[in-house]
């Protein structure tokens, strides 16, 4: 399955979001060493500045394939080949709202128009990708059209595009297995997050037959964002079974350089990345993970560049300050800990901090005395 990365354009689509030069630069390099197999790294029709930082991602000479982002008109293909790009995206509205937007209706006139620009990108060469904006909205029927159309040309993918984030993962699965069973095509996932599906509808559409999916580096992209990378790359391996080597390292790093080029803050609890997410608080929880690490684990945090941690909170049991009592070099009684249980739970339920671990010895010395 083939990880096709949009941070660099749909990610950077987000409100208030804009990458320089040096951070595309970065981002590219880093999702290459995370695990990214494709990327759509931006839009040349936006203009000469657009160009020039395609243009200097392409020389970094990347091992994998780079695509652009087009609406299917020449115009816009021919600044994509004036980049020099060998993988094109030319997207078309499919569904009757927007086809009524942007054609007044009209679908032999767009299906005239995506002919013409299939033709000229096929003559040149280029890997092409349709992308059928609204394909969740769109009719079957006429998604198979536009298919049969790119076949007849030269084309090489569709990229089914739920782009208001409304389907479901049994709806998806339903779509892609109808479209991939019609064997024109190789299918592309493109799914937004609206009602927080835009991974599992991902994952849904792979299962059913496609074999690409776009992906943005902390879910970045418009509104709610899209399918999270590092939730689609971690899902490949651990529930797919994929043979994909995840460089910790490197995939900390993308995280953090998107986090910091786009300014937005990552949820503690975010999958895969939150640094919270390998904390155990519960007291149940800290004692099965105490006896056997993958108790209440998917994946062991040192996969993704993280630590485990055994926070002293409100839900800690014995086990969790028999833990940390033992790091310190101490074999504490039953009794004591029992003693010490409820007054740690009062302490973090008024202050709504946990304890840190003098704070802990403190008053282990202080139930011991006492």
């Amino acid at each position: 399955m083939i990880i096709n990365d949009t941070t660099l354009r749909d990610g950077e689509q987000a409100p208030y979001v804009a990458f320089n030069t040096q951070e595309k630069l970065a981002i590219a390099s880093a999702l290459y060493l995370a695990g990214a197999d494709e990327l759509e790294v931006g839009i040349p029709a936006m203009g000469e500045r657009e160009q020039a930082d395609i243009k200097e991602i392409l020389a970094l000479d990347l091992p994998l394939r780079i695509m652009s982002w087009n609406r299917a008109t020449v115009s816009d293909l021919e600044a994509s080949l004036k980049c020099g790009l060998k993988a094109v995206d030319l997207s078309i509205p499919v569904s009757d709202i927007l086809i009524e937007a942007k054609f007044k209706g009209n679908k032999t006139h767009l299906l005239k128009n995506l002919e013409e620009v299939l033709c000229t990108a096929y003559h040149e060469g280029l890997f092409i990708c349709i992308g059928g904006e609204d394909s969740s909205r769109s009719n079957l029927g006429f998604l198979k059209e536009v298919m049969e159309l790119g076949k007849s040309v030269g084309a090489h993918r569709f990229r089914y595009c739920d782009t208001v984030g409304i389907m479901r993962p049994h709806q998806i699965y339903e779509h892609i297995a109808y479209l991939s069973n019609l064997k024109l095509l190789e299918i592309e996932m493109h799914t937004h997050n609206d009602f927080g599906m835009a991974t599992a509808n991902a994952i849904s559409g792979l299962e059913a037959g496609a074999i690409s999916v776009n992906t943005t580096v902390i879910g970045l992209g418009e509104r709610a964002g899209n399918a999270s990378f590092e939730q689609v790359l971690m899902s490949l391996v651990h529930l797919f079974g994929e043979e994909r080597l995840i460089h910790a390292d490197a995939l900390k790093h993308v995280v953090s350089l998107v986090e910091k080029a786009s300014k937005q803050s990552i949820s503690a609890t975010m999958p895969i990345i939150g640094k919270h997410i390998f904390s155990h608080e519960s007291g149940i929880h800290v004692n099965g993970m105490i006896k056997h690490e993958k108790a209440y684990e998917a994946f062991p945090p040192h996969s993704v560049g993280m630590k485990r941690s055994y926070p002293i909170g409100k839900h800690s049991g014995s086990s969790t300050l028999l833990f940390h009592l033992r790091a310190m070099g101490y074999e504490p009684e039953n009794e004591v800990i029992n003693k010490m249980l409820p007054h740690v739970r009062e302490m973090v339920t008024k202050r709504k901090k946990v304890l840190n671990k003098k704070e802990l010895e403190a008053l282990y010395i202080a139930s011991k005395a006492g």
